[in-house]
């Protein structure tokens, strides 16, 4: 059964060059020209993989992506025109599987689809169970996190960093020891971003409901323990 596409792309020749492409290729492709539609199509699920443009009219591609991660985890390439690393940053860190910028060769395309499509394949054969500390709720399948039953939207880097401290409960962890976990190997930068991201996650996980997961053990590092 051919893997289904959608391809959300306002300039409507490329978006027409892309789909005989990957129809070419054995890929069932659908269509949305502009960022409402496509958000509504992408949320009726179905779909195998997103290929999103940044630039697009009714609802810009980075706040389609944001409101689709509420509910769903399918794959998502990002296509823009620009190339600054603020925009590529942004939209990997709201969820983003992948980032190609244009003009970019057909080839290139193909190959970060196999990727991005084998990477989540991988991942549906073998998922994470759900991380529980009292109220506080991660569910790494979904990569949604809830407290009481109350969404809180964080970015994937938030995420990473909150499940590598869940996942180690009671354990000091150094920032180099979450920078490797939450940020990956080749992460090359100043630990002090770790503090940063700490600070965000308190904001939004321990100080809207008065309580306190996220401690910090002075000259170590953190460590997260249930309430």
């Amino acid at each position: 059964m051919a893997e289904k596409i959608l391809l959300i792309e306002d300039e409507q020749k490329l978006a027409r060059f892309v789909e005989l492409e990957l129809t070419h290729e054995g890929y069932a492709v659908t269509k949305a020209f502009d960022g409402r539609m496509g958000l509504e199509m992408a949320e009726q699920g179905g779909f195998d993989l997103l290929l999103l443009d940044v630039m697009l009219p009714g609802l810009s591609g980075l706040e389609l992506l944001r409101r689709l991660r509420r509910t769903s985890q399918v794959p998502v390439i990002m296509v823009t025109a620009r190339d600054a690393v603020m925009d590529k940053v942004t939209g990997l860190d709201m969820g983003a599987d992948d980032y190609i910028t244009k003009p970019f060769e057909i080839e290139e395309l193909l190959a970060r689809i196999r990727v991005a499509l084998r990477k989540r394949g991988g991942e549906k054969q073998d998922l994470p169970p759900s991380l529980v500390s009292g109220d506080l709720v991660l569910d790494a399948a979904r990569r949604r996190v809830e407290y009481a039953g109350q969404p809180i939207e964080l970015t994937n880097r938030e995420f990473e960093l909150l499940k590598t401290l869940m996942e180690n409960k009671t354990i000091v962890m150094s920032r180099e020891k979450l920078l490797e976990k939450a940020w990956g190997y080749d992460y090359m930068g100043e630990t002090n971003v770790v503090d940063v991201y700490v600070r965000y996650l308190r904001a939004k996980i321990d100080d809207p409901f008065g309580v306190k997961h996220i401690h910090t053990v002075r000259g170590a590092g953190y460590t997260f323990r249930d309430i």
